[in-house]
């Protein structure tokens, strides 16, 4: 029944135009706002649906994936534009929070807005 359907992700966040300004300015994600809803528009023509809901709290989980090809350069762009990136305890980070352990390279960091988790992942 779904196999040929488009499925896309969304979730909600507090503050419309807060999720605007720090995905497409901060971010740089091509975004779009119809309806009061936002739309991130990214790469591979995976649209993501942001939507307002009273009272929300944030997931405890990792909501988006960003790979990129430089996970230095990427960390340190995001620091230049603000962004701080998550301590876990338990889990061996380099000073600029990036897990060398095992994996994957990964940095966590999380929307201001909406306190969304979000991780750059070496592609």
């Amino acid at each position: 029944m779904f196999e040929n359907t488009k499925a896309f992700s969304g979730f909600s966040v507090d503050d419309i135009a807060s999720a605007k300004k720090f995905y497409g300015e901060t971010l740089g994600v091509r975004v779009s706002e119809e309806n009061g809803l936002l739309t991130l528009h990214i790469a591979g023509d995976r649209d993501t649906l942001i939507y307002p809901k009273q009272h929300h709290t944030p997931a405890t989980f990792t909501i988006l994936n960003f790979p990129v090809d430089d996970i230095e350069l990427a960390v340190e762009e995001l620091n230049a534009r603000g962004i701080e990136f998550e301590r876990y305890e338990g889990i061996v980070q380099d000073e600029n929070g990036i897990s060398r352990d095992a994996g994957p390279l990964i940095a966590w960091f999380k929307d201001p807005a909406s306190n969304i988790l979000s991780i750059l992942q070496l592609s």
